[in-house]
């Protein structure tokens, strides 16, 4: 079950290297302090709270402005599929520019530069006197969060050791669950402009925390920032601790790539294999529908037998969703990433674990640039099927579309099977050498 199909061309094929002194390993992560860590993560998560909110803005919206009195609000199922469905472009092209800021900026600058779209377009929603507010509104507060899906998991993954990764890896999925639970009990109570301007406060929250944040330590290396990025991390594991040993393993594989990635290398294994893994994933996940399943939760209830008022299930699925993925989070590093994806369902498995598999799998020469393709791969594929999920239901029924998203999850299945590493207590070294060796000896 752990051993991917993307396999070697050697006999002695292999998942990572031998490490002799795994057990000294585990003991430097037991002396470590993880309160400073825990505090960057959660700076840079508040990105993903802010991006959760934004995605099912629309899910109390959409019903209360096609019953707007205000004709210049009012909207018709056409221009209610173009405002639930505009966002997954806006993320699409911060996908897009994630490709040169997460290089160009770093991790965590590109994470504070998405705080200025987010803010513009929930200002535009709050005081939205016709359409084109609001579609562009959404169109920048999507752009954030293409930008921020594209970097956090990148930084959390880089500021993060093995023994707290999986954990930590879970929580930009965890923040985005919880900031559309938000959404969904401020639903209950707030009207749709408020609602917009409460999805200010995070934002401005992040920004000020992130700013005594460090940077990564490994991109502060390849950018020859060394003595910054040792200071960065005797921050993040504690000036007491045997941080320097870390600081020279990461140092070595950086040196590996110190260039920048070119055309020709796409073609070495090392780095193709891993890039169309992480690229598969995020285009697998999207297909299972759930951007939008949330992003129309609401009319989906409205258009069901349900008891309960529709807002209140929505409600209800996304305390649900809550409580999945922290379970992911608990039990991530002690079962590993891929049973989880077979045993679980989205908030437990596809959702938390592909973010977290696309930042440990992507080699260092290319993360910035791949983490930017996965997101814009992810958002396009999550645009078709926004655009088109109201016409298909409204000329097929709503089992059409469910029936599409169960046939994804039985591929799902086979492409986990033969496609997927484990990564489970492996450093993000030893990641790149099962990629670059082919060889899996930790499986003893």
């Amino acid at each position: 079950m752990e051993q991917p199909l993307l396999g070697s061309e050697t006999p002695d094929y292999e998942t990572f290297p031998e490490r002799p002194d795994q057990q000294q390993e585990q003991n430097y992560i037991r002396t470590l302090k993880n309160k400073r860590l825990f505090l960057a993560t959660f700076a840079a998560v508040l990105g993903n709270f802010s991006f959760g909110y934004a995605l099912v803005y629309t899910s109390p919206v959409i019903p209360a402005l096609e019953r707007s009195p205000n004709p210049a609000l009012q909207m018709n199922k056409t221009e209610s599929s173009w405002f639930g469905s505009v966002f997954t472009l806006g993320a699409a092209a911060g996908g897009l520019s994630a490709m040169v800021l997460n290089d160009l900026l770093g991790r965590k600058l590109s994470i504070m530069f998405s705080a200025v779209p987010s803010v513009i377009g929930y200002a535009l929603m709050a005081g939205a006197q016709g359409l084109w507010m609001l579609l562009l509104g959404r169109i920048l507060t999507g752009f954030a969060g293409g930008l921020t899906a594209a970097c956090i998991p990148v930084y959390v993954s880089e500021i993060s050791h093995p023994g707290v990764r999986g954990a930590l890896g879970a929580t930009p999925q965890i923040m985005a669950v919880f900031g559309s639970l938000l959404l969904y009990a401020l639903g209950l109570k707030m009207p749709w402009r408020w609602l917009a301007v409460a999805g200010e406060v995070p934002v401005f929250i992040m920004m000020v925390l992130l700013c005594f944040m460090p940077n990564s330590p490994r991109f502060l290396l390849s950018q020859g920032k060394e003595e910054e990025a040792l200071k960065a991390l005797a921050w993040l594991r504690g000036n007491d601790t045997d941080f320097q040993r870390e600081f020279q393993q990461i140092q070595n594989s950086v040196q590996k790539q110190s260039s920048r990635l070119s055309w020709t290398e796409l073609r070495d294994p090392f780095i193709y294999k891993p890039i169309a893994i992480a690229v598969l994933m995020r285009f697998l996940q999207q297909l299972t529908g759930v951007t939008p399943i949330l992003v129309y939760l609401q009319s989906i209830f409205h258009s069901t037998a349900v008891l309960l008022p529709p807002e209140e299930d929505a409600a209800i699925v996304g305390a649900m969703r809550l409580v999945s993925v922290l379970i992911a989070a608990v039990t991530m590093d002690r079962a590993g990433r891929k049973i989880l994806l077979f045993v679980s369902g989205y908030a437990m498995g596809w959702g938390p674990i592909t973010w977290l598999l696309m930042s440990e799998i992507l080699p260092l020469k290319a993360r910035g640039v791949a983490s930017g393709l996965c997101v814009l791969v992810s958002w396009l594929t999550a645009f078709m099927l926004t655009k088109s999920f109201l016409l298909v239901e409204n000329a097929f029924g709503l089992q059409v579309p469910f029936y599409f998203f169960a046939a994804v999850c039985l591929v799902n299945l086979v492409f986990t099977a033969c496609c997927v590493p484990e990564t489970r207590r492996r450093s993000l070294e030893q990641i790149e050498s099962f990629f670059r060796t082919g060889r899996r000896s930790f499986l003893r």
